[in-house]
């Protein structure tokens, strides 16, 4: 099982640094967020301080950026990076793409399949030359001039990963992408009922297999050498949960289990209720979410609790524990098995 470090979200400056010591760690992948500043930025200074692990987007918001641009950017990291960029891109909700981003909103499934095929298009041109000829009902892209034309690459197949948590993405990550960045907010049971067996149709419905697309996780994990450091990281888990559960967007993972707090939840985010929201977070509820165990025992309960579903995994940690070098290099070991 890879093991994959997330970048807190920061300046460049403060990320300098980062992807080196995770290499030197063990990780297999490094991954930053489209939060508070630009995902790709700090991949260009990773790029450089790295030979072997693998660098990506978990995830770069598609719709607040023309196919045009995402297609530059990406090719431009995979030839700095040599091979080893992959691209990751998720839709975000309504209100951010037309009250943040000033975008239009579209329906986001069609038009995620619309903005991966016109990103492949752009990038054959890239390599190949073929006349850039792509229409489609959300983009439309017929101009590229020499001048305009950054020309092929030694590492031009990018492989593209969608994140999601309902069917729609699943399908379309099974038929058309190389992976799949599963939310934090899941269970095992989500997993198993809604996500793989959506995946597992689009693979068959593109005469693919399962086997053909990488499937990513992040899982919540409380951890620390003693019972005192695991119960300090409990509240803050449960906050984290109690957010995301308070999103309409992410309500599939509660009826899945037959959770019926997700509106409570919203109307008390509403009110500025974010520390009361917690206690509607049962033990049961944590523990069907985050794995919690002492850290030794982190890497047998991950490989437990997602055997071969999965083949990639990181670690959401909200309060993560004071471990020097040598305590997270073991760890990632223990993870990888």
């Amino acid at each position: 099982m890879k093991t994959d470090f997330y970048v807190a979200p920061g300046p460049v400056k403060y990320t300098r640094g980062m992807a080196a010591r995770a290499e030197r760690l063990g990780y297999d992948g490094l991954f930053t967020a489209d939060t508070a500043h630009d995902p790709f930025l700090p991949l260009v200074t990773a790029a450089a301080e790295t030979e072997r692990i693998e660098l990506g987007t978990a995830i770069a918001v598609a719709f607040a950026r023309s196919p045009m641009t995402v297609a530059y950017t990406a090719w431009d990291l995979a030839a700095l990076a040599d091979g080893r960029f992959l691209l990751g891109l998720g839709t975000q909700i309504r209100a951010h793409i037309t009250r943040r981003f000033s975008m239009p909103w579209g329906k986001p499934g069609p038009q995620m399949r619309e903005y991966i095929a016109a990103l492949r298009a752009i990038w054959d041109t890239f390599q190949t030359g073929t006349k850039l000829d792509f229409e489609g009902d959300y983009y439309s892209f017929r101009l590229m001039t020499p001048f305009f034309d950054p020309g092929p690459i030694a590492h031009p197949d990018i492989p593209i990963y969608v994140a999601g948590v309902g069917q729609y993405m699943s399908r379309l990550a099974g038929e058309v992408c190389q992976g799949f960045h599963a939310h934090p907010f899941h269970t095992v049971k989500y997993l198993d009922d809604v996500v793989l067996p959506a995946m597992s149709a689009g693979a068959a419905k593109a005469g693919r297999s399962l086997s053909d697309v990488e499937f990513v996780v992040t899982t919540f994990v409380i951890t620390g050498h003693s019972e005192e450091e695991i119960a300090a990281a409990v509240d803050a888990t449960k906050q984290q949960i109690a957010f995301y559960a308070s999103t309409p967007a992410y309500a599939g993972v509660l009826e899945a289990h037959g959770w019926d707090f997700g509106p409570t939840l919203n109307a008390m985010s509403k009110r500025g209720e974010w520390m009361e929201m917690l206690d509607l977070i049962t033990d049961d509820v944590l523990d069907e979410i985050a794995i919690t165990a002492p850290i030794g025992e982190i890497g047998d309960r991950i490989r437990a609790r997602y055997g071969d579903r999965v083949q990639r995994v990181g670690l959401y940690t909200v309060v993560p524990p004071n471990l020097d070098d040598d305590g997270w290099e073991a760890l990632v070991a223990d993870i990888r098995g």
